[in-house]
C-alpha cells in the first residue's frame, strides 16, 4: 500500500480507504439480533482484507445504518493503534443533538475516540450555518477534539463548488470530503482552495460516482485501456499530490483487488494517464465538439441562483459526459435522483426547466441559444423512474 500526508493532520492515510456505506444490513437502525451471520461475516472477512492490504483507513458514518454497529463488533478487537478510524455526523440546529448523535456513534462503534470526525453533508447554506454559528456543530466538535474524543475535525459535501469554497475559507476544518475525478472537475476551485491551506484531501466515491466504473461500458474500456476504467480513474486521481486518499465502498472482500492493482504504476501515474486521458478528451471532442467541452462550464451559476432552482451544473455535466463516454447508466442514476434526495443532490431536473427564463437568466452563457434544445435532449435521454439515495432504500 501507498501512504501520504493528510495535510495538517500529519497522519499518513492510504491512498485507499475503507469506506463503510456498502457491506452493512441494512440502511435503517435495526437491533443486534436482526443482522444476518452471513452480513457480519462478510463485513469482517472485508476489513480484515483491508487491513491485510494495509487499508488501515475505516470510514463510516452515523447515516449508514447499522455500518457503526457492525463494525464496533469487530473494531475493538482489532490493533487499534494501527488504524484511522473515521465517522461523520450530520450538522444539526441544535448542537446538543449533534453531540448526542456523536455519543450514540461512540457506543456503536465501541471506541473512546475517533482519528477523524467529519461534518457529515455540509451541502447548503442551512447545513453550513448550523456548522459555523457560535456555540454551533463545528464548535462543539472542537470540544470533542480537545476532549481526546475525536483527534480531526472535517467536513464531508456534496455541495455546489461555491458554497465548499465559503467552508473551506472559514479556515475552520482539517480536511475535506468532497467529489472530484475524470468527470467532476467542477470543485478545482474548492480543491485549490483546500490544497492552498494544507487540507487532507478525501475523494468520495470516484468510482461509483464518477461513472459507475465497475461496469464500464465497451467506449470506456476500450478508450483506457491498457488499464482498466477504474485503474485509470484511481490514477488520474493520484497523479494529483494534493489528493490524499480514494474511498473505496467495498462491499465485499474482492472489491480492493482492482484498486490494489493499480498501484503498480503509482510511481509513474502522470504518465501512464496521459495518453488515456488525451484519448478520453478526444472523444468527447468528437462527440460534443471543442469549444463546448472547453467551455461549457463557464458562467454556470449554481441551481440556487437559476429559475426554477434547475440544476444546470449537474444536468449539462452529466449529458456531456453521457453523450461523450456512453455513460448512460450512471447518467440516468444521477439524474434521477436530482431533486428527490433533498440536500444531498438539490436542484430540479430539466423537466421543470423554464428555458426562456433561464436563458434571459444567463445572459452572459455562451450557449444560452441551445439551453433549451439540451435540457429537452437530457430530460428525454435521462430521465427514468425517480430515485432515492442509497441511504433511503434506493
Amino acid at each position: 500500500m501507498k501512504y501520504r500526508r493528510f495535510g495538517k493532520t500529519e497522519l499518513q492515510i492510504p491512498v485507499f480507504s475503507c469506506g463503510g456505506m456498502r457491506f452493512q444490513q441494512s440502511w435503517d437502525d435495526l437491533p443486534e439480533e436482526k443482522v444476518e451471520e452471513s452480513v457480519q461475516l462478510n463485513l469482517e472477512a472485508t476489513i480484515l482484507r483491508s487491513l491485510e492490504l494495509g487499508i488501515n483507513h475505516i470510514e463510516t458514518a452515523r447515516g449508514y445504518g447499522t455500518s457503526e454497529m457492525q463494525l464496533g463488533w469487530i473494531l475493538p478487537k482489532l490493533p487499534r493503534d494501527k488504524m484511522i478510524v473515521q465517522t461523520k455526523v450530520e450538522p444539526m440546529e441544535d448542537p446538543a443533538q449533534f453531540l448526542r448523535t456523536f455519543e450514540q456513534s461512540m457506543r456503536n462503534l465501541r471506541l473512546d475516540h475517533v482519528e477523524l470526525l467529519s461534518l457529515h453533508g455540509v451541502n447548503n447554506a442551512q447545513t453550513l450555518e448550523w456548522a459555523l454559528r457560535k456555540g454551533g456543530c463545528l464548535d462543539m466538535a472542537r470540544k470533542l477534539q480537545a476532549e481526546g474524543r475525536c483527534k480531526h475535525v472535517g467536513f464531508s459535501t456534496h455541495a455546489t463548488n461555491d458554497l465548499i469554497v465559503k467552508a473551506i475559507e472559514t479556515d475552520g476544518f482539517d480536511y475535506v470530503n468532497l467529489h472530484w475525478y475524470f468527470v467532476n472537475e467542477l470543485n478545482a476551485p474548492a480543491f485549490r482552495a483546500a490544497a492552498a491551506r494544507d487540507m487532507g484531501l478525501f475523494i468520495i466515491s470516484p468510482n461509483d460516482k464518477g461513472g459507475m466504473l465497475f461496469s464500464p461500458p465497451p467506449k470506456m474500456v476500450e478508450l483506457c485501456a491498457p488499464l482498466s476504467p477504474i485503474a485509470f480513474n484511481n490514477l488520474w486521481c493520484l497523479s494529483r499530490p494534493e489528493v490524499h486518499t480514494l474511498s473505496v465502498g467495498a462491499a465485499r472482500p474482492g472489491d480492493f483487488d482492482e484498486h490494489v492493482r493499480s498501484l503498480e504504476f503509482y510511481d509513474r501515474a502522470a504518465e501512464v494517464v496521459a495518453p488515456i486521458e488525451a484519448r478520453l478528451r478526444a472523444a468527447l471532442e468528437e462527440a460534443m465538439g471543442a469549444e463546448w467541452c472547453r467551455g461549457w462550464s463557464e458562467h454556470l451559476p449554481p441551481y440556487v441562483d437559476v429559475p426554477g432552482e434547475v440544476n444546470l451544473q449537474e444536468i449539462l455535466r452529466i449529458w456531456t459526459y453521457v453523450k461523450g463516454l456512453d455513460l448512460l447508466q450512471w447518467g440516468r442514476m444521477r439524474y434521477n435522483l436530482m431533486g428527490n434526495a433533498g440536500h444531498w443532490f438539490p436542484g430540479a431536473n430539466a423537466g421543470k426547466a423554464d428555458a426562456v427564463a433561464i436563458r434571459s437568466a444567463l445572459r452572459e452563457y455562451r450557449f444560452g441559444d441551445r439551453l433549451g434544445e439540451i435540457l429537452a435532449e437530457a430530460h428525454e435521454l435521462l430521465l427514468d423512474a425517480p430515485k432515492k439515495r442509497l441511504s433511503e432504500g434506493g
